[in-house]
């Protein structure tokens, strides 16, 4: 039986992975912070069938006892401070545990289980401002936030210690990727979130910041697919990750709102401290290496996860 250890388990890419992990007969381990109270909504429902270990990617020794009592076939670092507007509050933090954790971790590995197969969870904020449209393994990094640069560090760290020691590691360069388990601080949650409060009388309006930017949203689901077959390559490399596609967070909110029968004009307020310092403000992937050499594509459209994302929310506060 195969075992993987994830970061950021109970994160909504980590509860995902977990779960597609476990139907493919794994042993799955996933580190998880000492926190007063445990944040384990998103994978209370594999919870008898997971392994929690106590870890931190700010500790060095936390990660080399994991990784050494473990001995995975695979490690997935999804873990991150990854909100891109803390990173402009917190960016030593994020610089710390999003930057130089994928650093520990990849030391833990090369000491203890030099073996396992390595993911690193890159990320389209890399591209920043943009050079080329679309966005491919080959673009120039231009990092727009402190998140952006912490996630390239990590990047070219990987690079490194592949090429220095051999390891088998790839970057899947995910560009955004959402869900009903998607946090609530994130536009799309906030918005579908929003959306059905509004729509069951519990709030009237919702702030958002720049209606302009344009992301390639993708399905979560989809996306943790791509970070397996990776893994399971004879050679590791740096993947896009993306539908090829690229919306406005205008579209996104028309989308939602259109979807309960309701007028967002009535209700969007737009708010000029919810704009960013630096803004990205066009992402496009192309993911035609991803296609050819994993056999990987997209399944849900924007259409869909916009659906499947408000339908979740007015669901979960029907039962309020």
């Amino acid at each position: 039986m195969k075992s993987a250890l994830i970061t950021g388990i109970t994160g909504q890419d980590g509860s995902y992975l977990a779960e597609l992990l476990l139907e493919k007969g794994y042993e799955v381990y996933g580190l998880i912070r000492r926190l007063s109270t445990p944040n384990i909504s998103r994978i209370e429902h594999i919870f008898d069938k997971i392994n929690l270990v106590e870890g931190d990617l700010t500790d060095q020794s936390s990660l080399n006892n994991a990784l050494k009592k473990i001995q995975p076939d695979e490690v997935y670092n999804l873990a991150a401070q990854s909100f891109v507007g803390t990173s402009w509050n917190q960016p030593v933090l994020t610089g710390d545990v999003t930057g130089m954790g994928a650093v520990r971790l990849l030391e833990a590995v090369r000491y203890f289980c030099r073996d396992a197969r390595i993911y690193q969870a890159s990320s389209s904020e890399m591209f920043g401002k943009v050079s080329e449209m679309p966005q491919n393994e080959n673009t120039k990094f231009y990092p727009r936030s402190p998140y952006g640069y912490a996630k390239v560090y990590a990047y070219w760290a990987c690079v490194n210690y592949r090429e220095s020691y051999n390891m088998h590691i790839s970057n899947g360069i995910l560009f955004n990727h959402e869900s009903p388990r998607r946090g609530l601080e994130f536009v799309t949650r906030k918005i579908t979130d929003g959306t059905a409060r509004i729509y069951h009388g519990l709030s009237k309006e919702l702030k958002l910041g720049n209606l302009d930017s344009k992301r390639d949203w993708g399905y979560a689901g989809d996306y943790v697919k791509a970070m397996w077959l990776m893994l399971q390559q004879e050679e590791p490399g740096d993947f896009v990750v993306a539908t090829g596609e690229s919306h406005s967070v205008r579209e996104f909110m028309k989308l939602a709102f259109n979807e309960v029968g309701l007028n967002w004009e009535e209700h969007v307020k737009i708010d000029p401290k919810l704009f960013r310092p630096a803004e990205v403000d066009y992402l496009v992937g192309d993911y035609s290496k991803a296609k050819r050499a994993l056999g990987w594509e997209p399944e849900v459209n924007f259409e869909e996860l916009v659906r499947m994302m408000v339908k979740a929310d007015i669901e979960r506060l029907n039962h309020r």
